[in-house]
């Protein structure tokens, strides 16, 4: 069995609202520091082995798990316990 841990992120240049509203939140609790916030998504999805695993994940990633057009996304595939 794998788990594959997938990150999920806005691409470059595309408005991030909720990451604008938790750096406002950050800067009105006088973390004056914090210059910018990206929100993003993180899963881990359990997999049996298979032979085609990468294109499995990527497939899943683009039809349903991130949305091409304006997010990106990575992955890390380790041995499940």
């Amino acid at each position: 069995m794998h788990k594959v841990k997938i990150h999920i992120t806005l691409k470059e240049g595309v408005l991030d609202p909720q990451g604008k509203a938790v750096q406002n939140s950050l800067q009105s609790l006088e973390y004056n520091n914090v210059q910018d916030v990206r929100v993003g998504k993180y899963m881990e999805v359990y997999l049996e082995e298979s032979e085609n695993l990468e294109s499995q994940i990527d497939r899943m990633c683009d039809q349903l798990l991130a949305n091409p057009v304006i997010e990106n996304y990575t992955y890390t595939i380790e041995e499940a316990g």
